[in-house]
C-alpha cells in the first residue's frame, strides 16, 4: 500500500507535544483527504454541512461572492437536499453565491426534462434564494459552441476562479464528461460522448439510444483542478472499482478523477458500499485519521482539515 502524505501528519501528531500547533502543521502538507460514512444519506449530509461551513467562514458579500462549482447526478442529490433544508430553516443564504455547473448536453432545449438546466432548477435552484444572474450553466444550443466554452472559462477567471468545486464521478472514474482517455490538463470544451455513456444515459431517454445527445459541453480536468478546493462525493457499490483506482491507484488519464491526488485541497467523501474494493488497511487508516482529528476538535468539522 502506498505511503500516504497524511502519514507524515499523523507521525507529527504522535510525536509532538505541541498539539496547539496542529493546524499550522497540517497546512504545510498537500493531501487528498478521504472520509468514509456509513450510508449515502450520511455522506450527503456531511458534505452539505461541510460546504455550508466553508461558505459561512468565507462570509461572502455581493462584491466578494463565494464561487461554487456544481454537478448533476444521483450522488450530489443528498447534498442539495441538505442545502435546501438548511436554507428553509434560515441557517444559510445563497444570495451571494455564484455557481458554475460542470456540463450540459448539446442540442436539447434547456427546458427538456433531461437537460442539466432542468435538473439544477428542479433539484436546487428553485428552492433557494440564489439570484438567477448568479447561475452559470453551459449553453448547449449556442451558435458557436467553441466560443461558448472559451467564454465560460473567461467568466470563471473574471470571478477570480472557483473557490470550491463539488463533483461526483461515474463508475469509470470520470468527472464531468471527462471520460477515460481525456487529457488531464483539458479545459472547457465540446466532447463527443462514448458509446458506453450514450448507452448508460439512454435510461433517461425511454431506453432509446437514438434520443440521447451524442455531444456535450464540459469543464475540463484542468478547469476543476484550478479550483482552490475540490470535494467529490461518491456513493454506491457500482462506484467501488473507481474508488479503488482513484485512492489506491496512480494518476491516470483512464481514471480522470485520479488527478485529484495532485490537488492541494481535495476531499473525497464515500459511503461504505463505495469502499468495498479498497484494501482493509486503507479503510482502517482513513477512519483512524478521522478519529484522531475528532479527539482533538470534538463536535466540529476541524477534522476536515486533514
Amino acid at each position: 500500500m502506498r505511503i500516504w502524505r497524511c502519514q507524515i501528519i499523523l507521525e507529527k501528531l504522535v510525536y509532538t507535544e505541541f498539539f496547539h500547533n496542529f493546524e499550522c502543521i497540517i497546512q504545510d502538507y498537500y493531501a487528498m483527504r478521504i472520509f468514509i460514512k456509513d450510508t449515502k444519506e450520511d455522506a450527503g449530509k456531511w458534505t452539505a454541512d461541510y460546504i455550508i461551513e466553508k461558505i459561512k467562514a468565507f462570509a461572502p458579500t455581493a462584491d466578494k461572492p463565494f464561487v461554487l462549482g456544481l454537478p448533476i447526478g444521483s450522488s450530489p442529490m443528498t447534498v442539495y437536499q441538505g442545502w435546501i433544508k438548511r436554507y428553509q430553516t434560515g441557517d444559510i443564504s445563497f444570495k451571494n453565491i455564484v455557481t458554475f455547473n460542470m456540463d450540459e448536453y448539446v442540442g436539447i432545449p434547456e427546458d427538456h426534462p433531461e437537460s442539466y438546466h432542468s435538473f439544477m432548477y428542479t433539484n436546487l435552484f428553485n428552492h433557494i434564494d440564489i439570484p438567477r444572474e448568479n447561475i452559470n450553466i453551459l449553453n448547449g444550443n449556442a451558435p458557436d459552441l467553441v466560443l461558448e466554452c472559451q467564454n465560460y472559462e473567461a467568466k470563471i477567471k473574471e470571478y477570480g476562479g472557483i473557490e470550491l468545486f463539488l463533483g461526483g464521478i461515474g463508475p469509470d472514474g470520470h468527472i464531468a464528461f471527462n471520460e477515460p482517455g481525456s487529457s488531464l490538463v483539458s479545459r472547457t470544451r465540446v466532447k463527443t460522448l462514448s458509446y458506453d455513456t450514450i448507452l448508460a444515459n439512454s435510461r433517461y431517454f425511454d431506453n432509446d439510444m437514438s434520443k440521447v445527445p451524442t455531444h456535450a459541453l464540459t469543464v475540463g480536468v484542468g478547469t476543476v483542478m484550478d479550483a482552490r478546493e475540490v470535494v467529490i462525493i461518491i456513493t454506491g457499490f457500482e462506484k467501488a472499482r473507481a474508488v479503488r483506482e482513484v485512492i489506491e491507484g496512480g494518476v491516470s488519464h483512464m481514471w480522470t478523477v485520479s488527478m485529484l491526488q495532485l490537488h492541494e485541497h481535495a476531499v473525497i467523501v464515500c459511503d461504505e458500499p463505495a469502499t468495498m474494493e479498497l484494501q482493509v488497511e486503507t479503510v482502517k487508516y482513513f477512519k483512524e485519521i478521522e478519529k484522531i482529528a475528532q479527539s482533538i476538535y470534538p463536535g466540529n468539522n476541524k477534522q476536515t482539515e486533514i
